[in-house]
């Protein structure tokens, strides 16, 4: 910040406000001395109207005399009135009267003269002009005496000396009046050509350079430099136009290099995107783990140039780094770094802490054991972990025989891509887990599938088969007769059971049309039983995902399998009805129905169709529910709300 001595807003306004003031008091004095000669001019007349009323007095005196007695009363009324006139005026003038204005001048004695002439009015003149008015009576005035007519020429003398004082002194003040009025004029000359080559040196010489200076730049010529004129602004502007130019001359210098090398970092960026662009398509392919990681290392190594690479999975129970994908190793190296400890060697440094590191087998300050890499004639070892979710997989490394510096963009790019193939491996865990979990959720659905048919149909039959022995054995035809039937009747309802299984895990429902895959269910109840079956479609929409709507499938064939082995139905009616929310399913029959409230935990528990389809639409997020009254048949309702139905 400029001192504000030298600041350009500071000296304007200080000259402007000398000028202003110069000017003011200049002003205030005309004014002043106007009014002074406008008073003065006032006293001047007042005077002269003095002499002009003594010799008026002098004339009502001289024809008073021989005057009638009527016309001698009224000139004696018009000279008390003369007196009191001039007694007025002189008053006035000796005390003056700034309201008019009316000023008699101190100079040259003036008010020295008026005074004198105030006490010779008041002792010579007036005193004789009393008495004469005292002593008329009707008869008129009596003639006045010789010696008043010298006293009147003698007072009007001395008005006439100060009359002409205040025509002097006027004359003075106006030329002095004038003379200010020339300063006034030259004042403004002046200040006019000081102003002007003020603000030509402190604003428009530098603005002009400034002006110059920018056509030089606008021209491309960056050697362009203006003369810094004072410290003020425009100093500061100068400067900071020269501090600019210079910059610029600079930038424009080494404008080509910097372009060049910004092209290099492009093109590297672009590589380097190029690269995880291609490993990330690569990484989504479906494949196990070890050809992720063979393919991986294969691009990588080919990528960095290096002349050998591998990978190393951790063992989480062990804790050890075991290497299950390598390239371009011998088997010494490959039998002697099989596995590692996590914290040994850079390998396990780099998966305990997580960053990727980098080591010289070759350099005799390392204090860590590089006989495997020295041997092998590594010059340089990176070690970059494989993560996902914050967790380290295992590492990678990249063997180079040749001496070379991995920058800071290079390690960027290797733990991003170590982190690409910690998602790939993970992702490939995950969906391993997911198909082992849907496989075991599968088997026990179907365990308990087979236990509430099969297996409860094969301990009838064995207890028939047993029933028959005996019957043999104590040669009862008849009841042995009796049992085969009942024995035959089992074997063809667990045929039948077998048969629906098959057809039940063998259904899968086509793409938009889960609604002829249940109208083929009940036309195979239909056949089966001779039941009657009706399906009711309604709305319309997107289909959910197939494996969904297939899991509904599952549960309407569980339902209808319930149908005919419990209801005892002569009607089924099956509603399906989709919307922007969903869908909704709906089984109605008309069998004998039960009393849920009435059944007890073990028979709850025993009846493993119902929980099956309790956990069926617990696994697709739909919502499960079941009414039934005695003698008023069943109905299930499953409802599968759309948004819980996007893929993850």
């Amino acid at each position: 910040m400029l001192p504000l001595g030298n600041s350009l807003s500071t000296k304007i306004t200080g000259i402007l406000l000398v000028f202003f003031l110069v000017a003011l008091t200049a002003i205030g004095i005309t004014l002043f001395m106007s009014w002074q000669l406008e008073g003065a001019a006032a006293a001047i007349n007042d005077a002269g109207s003095l002499r002009m009323r003594t010799h008026r007095i002098g004339h009502l005196l001289a024809h008073a005399p021989q005057a009638s007695p009527a016309e001698a009363m009224r000139i004696r009324e018009a000279l008390r009135t003369e007196l009191d006139e001039f007694d007025h005026v002189f008053a006035e003038l000796r005390r003056g009267n700034p309201q008019r204005p009316l000023f008699v001048p101190r100079d040259n004695d003036i008010p020295a003269d008026m005074q004198r002439m105030a006490d010779f009015w008041s002792t010579q003149v007036r005193p004789i002009l009393d008495g004469l008015l005292a002593t008329s009576n009707e008869a008129g005035i009596p003639a006045d005496p010789p010696a008043f007519d010298d006293t009147i020429r003698t007072f009007v003398s001395g008005i006439n000396d100060v009359v002409l004082k205040m025509e002097q002194s006027y004359a003075r003040n106006t030329d002095i009046l004038r003379a200010s009025q020339v300063s006034l004029i030259a004042l403004a000359v002046i200040g006019t050509l000081f102003l002007i080559r003020f603000f030509f040196v402190l604003v428009i010489r530098p603005v002009s350079e400034l002006q110059t200076g920018i056509k030089r730049m606008e021209q491309e010529d960056f050697s362009a430099r203006v003369p810094v004129l004072g410290k003020d602004e425009f100093g500061e502007l100068s400067d900071g136009f020269n501090r600019m130019a210079v910059h610029l001359q600079g930038l424009y210098g080494t404008l080509e290099e910097r372009v060049d090398v910004k092209t290099r970092s492009l093109e590297e960026k672009n590589r380097q995107l190029e690269i995880l662009y291609d490993m990330a398509a690569f990484l989504r392919q479906p494949q196990d783990v070890d050809a992720l990681c063979r393919g991986f290392l294969q691009r990588v190594q080919k990528m960095f140039g290096a002349a050998a690479s591998s990978a190393r999975l951790l063992d989480r129970d062990s804790l050890q780094l075991c290497m299950t994908v390598h390239a371009g190793l011998d088997d010494e190296f490959i039998d002697r770094e099989a596995t590692l400890e996590c914290g040994e060697c850079v390998c396990g440094q780099a998966a305990r802490g997580g960053n990727s590191l980098t080591c010289e087998p070759e350099r005799p300050d390392t204090a860590l054991d590089l006989g495997a890499c020295r041997r092998a004639g590594f010059k340089l070892v990176s070690a970059t972990p494989i993560g996902a979710n914050q967790q380290t997989l295992g590492i990678y490394n990249l063997y180079f025989r040749e001496a070379r510096l991995l920058g800071d963009s290079e390690r960027q790019l290797l733990e991003t891509l170590g982190q690409q193939l910690g998602i790939a491996i993970e992702n490939q865990r995950l969906h391993a887990s997911g198909r082992e979990l849907a496989v075991s959720e599968e088997r026990n659905l179907l365990a308990r599938e087979l236990h509430d048919s099969i297996a409860q149909g094969l301990a009838f039959m064995n207890l028939q088969v047993q029933m028959l022995d005996d019957a043999l054995r104590h040669s009862d035809l008849s009841q042995a007769q009796a049992t085969l039937a009942m024995l035959r009747q089992g074997v063809q309802e667990s045929y039948d059971d077998v048969r629906e299984l098959l057809v039940h895990f063998r259904t899968r429902v086509a793409k938009q049309d889960l609604g002829g895959a249940i109208g083929a269910a009940l036309r195979r109840l239909a056949d089966q039983s001779g039941i009657a079956t009706e399906l009711e479609l309604e709305g319309g929409g997107a289909p959910l995902d197939a494996e969904v709507e297939t899991q509904a499938l599952y549960i309407l064939q569980e339902a209808l399998s319930n149908v005919r082995k419990h209801a005892q139905a002569k009607s089924v009616h099956v509603a399906l009805r989709r919307g922007v929310h969903g869908l909704a399913l709906v089984v109605r029959d008309d069998g004998v129905g039960f009393d849920e409230g009435a059944r007890t935990a073990r028979e709850k528990e025993n009846h493993i169709g119902l929980q099956v389809m309790r956990e069926r639409a617990l696994r697709i997020g739909g919502k499960f529910s079941l009414s039934s009254t005695p003698g008023r048949g069943t109905e299930v309702r499953l409802e599968l709300p759309r948004i819980n139905q996007e893929p993850n």
